[in-house]
């Protein structure tokens, strides 16, 4: 007889094998290559406000962001780099903007990574020689940053908008200059409002170099919008291989940024899931509350670090074979609750009695896996019809 394997399923095929690209080190971070894809945000304080800045980037490190960005728009923000980047538990970008002369700072301050906007800096190509030597001194790699709403005139007048190849031409470019001069420690990154653009682009640059690429969808809009752009977009690209670190942009909350983030690796297991939460949508068949049931099981296992999928199912359909597949489960009806354990029904409970069974069930079971020396990491919820 053959055996069945039930509980959490094994990871499936990857959609694809990752876009081959060169490694750089961003601080402890690499970027490409066969590392990681990495999750990055970027502060919304004013650098200059040194403690404010970096108590939000201690916030974004506990979220689970691996690099963190700067603004850096005024010497007084550029004279604040050097502490933000020695007392940051994570890597620090500055990003720089019009003036050419915060690179330079930006590298002397110790700073992980720069990321300049070639569109918006006055002679940058004049001065791509120096940055590539002081960056190449000190090992700081560049991120060439080009976006839609700051192409350069130049590109804007041959192609009449910024279209995917406006932006790839331009970020090519620039890659160029640094390369007559010997500099490739580079990341680049082409983003658009639109999604179908920017996905475009970023495919043309995937074929015509192997720097690697951060992916992002800028002013992607409110927290709603954006993450449906985001995850439009990053889903088609990673789904092919392509990109190497991401950012989020919402106007929201950083740390907002960062969940939506890994929740998007953790979709497309390109992340180790930690718990999941599978619940269904709710119908006419529904004999329980779903809804509650599946917001008070989530908060009751808040902050849970292993890798757990828990169904919380609200009828005979679906139910019991959504909670036999999961490590812990509850099949709802008729003012009662069967539950399920690594898909054995261990008790059957009345449903004043399912959140909090489930919650003591969950305990032990990740309890046994820290025992059995199962990774940890930062828990996610996924709600799933």
């Amino acid at each position: 007889m053959t055996a069945i394997s039930l509980g959490i399923p094994s990871v499936p095929t990857k959609l694809a094998e990752r876009r081959k690209s060169r490694q750089i080190q961003v601080g402890s971070v690499a970027v490409g290559g066969d590392a990681p894809v990495s999750v990055q945000s970027m502060t919304t304080t004013r650098t200059s406000d040194i403690g404010a800045t970096l108590q939000q980037i201690a916030e974004l490190t506990a979220s689970g962001c691996q690099i963190v960005r700067v603004a850096c728009p005024t010497q007084d923000d550029a004279d604040a780099l050097a502490t933000i980047a020695k007392k940051s538990q994570i890597p620090v970008i500055a990003d720089i903007h019009f003036q050419p002369k915060y690179v330079f700072a930006a590298i002397d301050a110790g700073c992980a990574a720069v990321r300049v906007n070639p569109g918006n800096i006055k002679q940058f190509d004049d001065k791509v020689k120096e940055i590539a030597k002081a960056a190449s001194a000190t090992g700081t790699p560049i991120r060439i940053g080009v976006n839609a709403g700051s192409l350069d005139a130049r590109l804007l007048a041959k192609y009449g908008k910024a279209t995917p190849e406006a932006l790839v031409e331009s970020a090519l470019w620039e890659a160029s200059l640094f390369e007559e001069h010997g500099f490739h420690d580079i990341k680049i990154s082409v983003k658009h409002n639109d999604p179908v653009v920017m996905v475009n682009a970023y495919r043309q640059l995937a074929a015509r170099c192997d720097y690697p690429l951060h992916l992002g969808v800028t002013e992607a809009g409110p927290a709603f919008q954006g993450t449906i752009k985001s995850a439009v977009a990053f889903g088609a690209l990673l789904s092919e291989g392509i990109g190497d670190t991401i950012r989020v942009s919402l106007s929201a909350p950083p740390a907002e940024e960062i969940k939506v983030g890994i929740q998007i690796l953790e979709s497309l297991n390109l992340r180790q899931r930690r718990l999941e939460i599978v619940s269904c949508p709710s119908c006419g068949r529904a004999q329980v509350d779903v809804y509650k049931l599946a917001e008070e099981v989530t908060a009751g296992l808040e902050g849970m670090e292993v890798p757990l999928r828990v169904a919380v199912m609200g009828c005979v359909v679906n139910g019991p074979g959504e909670a036999r597949e999961a490590d812990l489960g509850v099949a709802s009806g008729n003012g009662k609750g069967q539950i399920f354990v690594k898909g054995e029904v261990i008790k059957t409970v009345p449903e004043s009695k399912i959140v909090e069974t489930l919650i003591d069930e969950a305990m032990k079971i990740a309890e046994q896996m820290e025992k059995d020396g199962i990774a940890s990491g930062e828990p996610t919820v996924s709600v799933a019809g």
